[in-house]
């Protein structure tokens, strides 16, 4: 199964989406707060899969795809994005992201776009 890095500056949220992927059988190695530690984790862990904010400190969530992108042309990244950031939504497609799932997940939805991403 997929190995995925989960980033998102809650706590919560990673825990929920943790929560989603290892009950249908994924892998989650790593997890991440910010754009710069995600961009740490990618390298050190090399995952199937990034599940990633948009909006965050430090570093947001595109800055951080772009990074990711430029690290491994072909990284998969599923963007997580709130009500009303289509616009950051649009930039992160553009930046390399495949898809994105928009909160507050629903567990179905979460699981249909990392299956459409890693199968």
């Amino acid at each position: 199964m997929a190995s995925i890095l989960i980033v998102d500056d809650a706590a919560f949220m990673r825990m929920m989406i943790k929560d989603i992927l290892s009950k249908n059988g994924y892998t989650v190695v790593g997890e991440a707060e910010n754009g710069i530690k995600a961009v740490e984790k990618f390298k050190e862990l090399n995952p199937d899969l990034v599940i990633m904010d948009i909006t965050m400190p430090e570093m947001d969530g595109i800055q951080a795809v772009k990074q990711i992108k430029s690290l491994n042309a072909a990284a998969k990244i599923i963007m997580c994005s709130a009500m009303g950031q289509q616009a950051m939504v649009i930039e992160s497609i553009q930046a390399g992201a495949r898809d994105f799932i928009v909160k507050p997940f629903q567990a179905e939805r979460v699981l249909e776009a990392v299956k459409k991403v890693v199968g």
